[in-house]
């Protein structure tokens, strides 16, 4: 875990400091906010989430419960950098950094929701490091498709299609 809280702390003050040069008081690298002039909608500029529980598409004894908490910070209404750390699905502490987009009004409807994200994830060590692809020392690529429903502006239920293994379910929190 101390691996992971290391890496978390120097990306993210990488990312304050090139988002502080730009002067747009945002953790998230200022790429997410040149190509989308509008700017976070005021009081939902950040988000926390909460994942109690994981379903896994096929059953392996060594499967233990996952549980994770994100932190999520909106450069612009749709664009976001966040931070996830959770317990894999092996019982070892991991970490997820990434960039993300929002999709409001998915198929028009005004509380359904799309996000994807794509980061470096941290975490599958020996003796599960296969259990992810393009694992390098415990470091893989990873892109996260999100389905959301906004139960309020400020809260909803989310589940998170992880690959080809399993579904997170969660809470989310806009503040």
């Amino acid at each position: 875990m101390r691996t992971i809280s290391i890496i978390a702390l120097a990306l993210f003050s990488a990312m304050s400091g090139a988002a502080q040069a730009q002067n747009n008081n945002s953790w998230c690298p200022a790429a997410l906010t040149r190509h989308d002039h509008s700017q976070a909608e005021p009081g939902h500029r950040r988000e926390v989430t909460l994942s109690p529980y994981t379903y896994h598409y096929s059953h392996n004894p060594e499967h233990r419960p996952v549980f994770a908490a994100s932190f999520d910070h909106y450069a612009s209404d749709s664009r976001f950098c966040g931070l996830s750390l959770f317990r894999n699905s092996f019982g070892q502490p991991s970490g997820y950094v990434y960039i993300g987009k929002r999709f409001d009004k998915l198929l028009g409807h005004p509380r359904l929701f799309g996000k994807v994200t794509a980061g470096v994830l941290y975490g599958y060590v020996d003796p599960y490091e296969d259990k992810v692809p393009l694992n390098w020392n415990g470091f893989s690529p990873a892109i996260v498709p999100v389905l959301g429903y906004k139960l309020s502006e400020d809260s909803s239920l989310q589940v998170n299609i992880l690959g080809a293994a399993a579904l997170m379910y969660s809470y989310g929190y806009r503040f």
